[in-house]
């Protein structure tokens, strides 16, 4: 076993599993076309690589020209993020002619290893290389010690390969194969055996299928296939969801399908169907989202337009799926989650409990979000998403029921959390909102919320804090803008009302007060007590001169908040950025309509 000083890192041991991968043939390809083969590795990197990886927990050590070592806490993990990287790297050769395609070969051990620096040193690291020359291109091989961790959990064949004696190794190696991947198959064809039964990933996990082409015009199949390829493309974007790579999806076009099979074959909780149909000069595009295992339908729209620019309209209705099936499936996922027994909880699922009472929009619900989130991350110290999120929850309770050492906190968990999740956009976007409403840091907020829209532009939630900060910044326009696009990207969203509010909060500020009434109206038809609802609709009407109504809603805003007043309306977060011309405008609407000075 290699030696190595303590004297620059410090030096630990763990037991870790460790997948070693690498590309056959990579120098007779790199030898045919060099440029071809770094841009189409690094194209695979990007689009199923890292995300997998990511989805799985895992943590890239290292890569090489022709190689990478990857290691996870769980040999479950690290077994179904190699069957699915294997399956989609052999989904998408399948339309490549044999020079160019990539094929990994990937070996998996359990073992005890040395970390030091961020780096891995150690026998098991050795056996997990060894394993790797074992495979054949688009296989696995594993270890006798993950076998036996992963035999209950994996839905595949094992087979024993028997004892190897391989190089630098003293003892003999029991090696499994994973799949029916020989070296008589075509190359081509997939690693999994007929029938085989592949399990979901623990994150949320989604196919998209080919959509129908209803409207009889044969020349239409192409939109209908450019379509998916949008919403496949959307859809990735978003860091917590493993969507399935089209030229896997599209195996099943033409033909008729159980969506339960489809989730048995693809290993995924859901599927997304759609159909494309033309009348005269318009477009109607229908989508369902169904639930694999149940065959519920959670979700379904239909998106409308007109042909003279059809790949505009691809846009929008690729955007508009995304930003829909997001918090719908996010809600399935919490749903999914409170019905797990409490003994099997992990951190994504500690998290999606409290993203649930998160959800209640109460002060209870929020404390025990925190309370949650704090397991999370006892569970996983660097679990970006947790720490951002208990920042979001304190942000919606009331700042007198918190100290400064709460808010404090806070923002060291939100500089964290953007530490630990630099490409989680959902992380980035929460961190950044705690930076700007705890520490006054707009600025740096509205740069790291820049980030997490270039990695998810379809996230209604991240162009909501978009929206804050543009407001808390005095940037009217740019905040009404984002406002608005979040809305359109999720008009039934359970957390809405923020995007109401805010925009209701950026036509008051702006004087353009039936726009904020409508807005008002809108936050409060989803949420009838919202404080912040009550207080913009009775300053509209104030200003619109329909004193009665104001009066009315000021009343409101006392029976949920009794003993608020002026003075602490104008300490407000919302309401001290703004032009002291503005405030005095808001702060007399207020208090003409009844609402008490101190």
């Amino acid at each position: 076993m290699p030696s190595r000083s303590a004297t620059a890192h410090q030096v630990e041991r763990r037991l870790l599993a460790i997948l070693a991968a690498d590309i056959a043939g990579y120098s007779r390809l790199m030898g045919a076309d060099e440029e071809g083969t770094v841009a189409q590795l690094r194209e695979r990197r990007q689009e199923l690589i890292d995300p997998c990886i990511a989805a799985h927990h895992g943590a890239l050590i290292k890569t090489s020209g022709d190689g990478m070592l990857v290691t996870f806490g769980s040999p479950v993990e690290a077994v179904r993020c190699a069957i699915e990287l294997q399956q989609d790297m052999t989904g998408r050769n399948a339309d490549l002619p044999d020079h160019k395609r990539l094929q990994f070969r990937i070996g998996i051990n359990l073992g005890d290893v040395i970390v030091e620096g961020g780096d891995i040193f150690g026998e098991g690291v050795n056996i997990a290389a060894r394993l790797e020359g074992l495979a054949e291109p688009g296989g696995i091989c594993i270890s006798r010690a993950v076998r036996d961790q992963v035999s209950e959990a994996v839905a595949l064949a094992f087979e024993d390969l028997g004892e190897q004696q391989v190089k630098n190794i003293a003892r003999p190696l029991h090696v499994y194969r994973l799949g029916n991947d020989n070296s008589t198959q075509p190359a081509s064809e997939p690693f999994l055996p007929a029938g085989a039964v592949l399990a979901p990933p623990d994150k949320p996990s989604l196919a998209v299928l080919p959509f129908t082409n209803m409207s009889g015009d044969p020349e239409q199949e192409y939109f209908a296939d450019g379509m998916v390829e949008e919403v496949i493309s959307a859809l990735s974007q978003i860091r917590w969801l493993f969507v399935i790579a089209r030229n896997s999806t599209f195996t099943y076009k033409g033909r008729a399908v159980d969506v339960k099979q489809v989730g048995r074959e693809l290993g995924v909780r859901y599927v997304l169907e759609g159909s494309v149909r033309k009348a005269r000069d318009r477009l109607r595009i229908g989508a369902q989202l169904i639930d694999t295992s149940t065959g519920a339908h959670i979700w379904s729209d239909r998106f409308e337009g007109a042909l003279d620019d059809i790949f505009e309209l691809q846009d929008q209705v690729a955007s508009g799926v995304a930003g829909v099936i997001e918090p719908n499936l996010r809600r399935s996922e919490i749903e999914r989650a409170n019905r797990k027994p409490t003994q099997n909880l992990d951190a994504y699922d500690l998290y999606l409990r409290a993203v649930g009472q998160f959800h209640q929009h109460t002060p209870d619900g929020a404390r025990a979000a925190i309370d949650l989130l704090r397991q999370a991350l006892v569970a996983d110290p660097t679990y970006a998403a947790a720490a951002a999120l208990i920042g979001e929850c304190h942000t919606t309770l009331d700042p007198r029921s918190f100290s400064q050492t709460q808010a404090e906190e806070c923002v060291r968990l939100a500089r964290h959390a953007i530490q630990w999740g630099k490409n989680d956009p959902e992380a980035l976007w929460m961190a950044a909102f705690s930076l700007s409403w705890f520490a006054g840091e707009h600025s740096v907020a509205a740069g790291i919320i820049e980030r997490a829209l270039a990695l998810n532009p379809n996230s209604a939630h991240a162009w909501n804090a978009k929206g804050y900060v543009a407001y808390y910044q005095t940037k009217l326009s740019s905040a009404s803008e984002a406002f608005k696009h979040a809305i359109r990207l999720s008009p039934l969203d359970p957390l809405g009302f923020y995007f109401s509010n805010g925009l209701g909060l950026t036509a008051l500020a702006s004087g353009a007060y039936q726009e904020a009434l409508e807005a008002a109206d809108l936050c409060l038809r989803e949420f009838p007590d919202n404080l912040f609802g009550l207080r913009n609709k009775a300053i509209a009407c104030a200003q619109l001169g329909r004193a009665e109504e104001a009066r009315h809603w000021v009343k409101r805003l006392l029976e949920q908040r009794p003993g608020f007043t002026i003075g602490e309306f104008l300490t407000l977060r919302t309401v001290r950025g703004l032009p002291p011309e503005v405030i005095a405008v808001q702060a007399d609407s207020l208090r003409e309509a009844g609402m008490p000075q101190v």
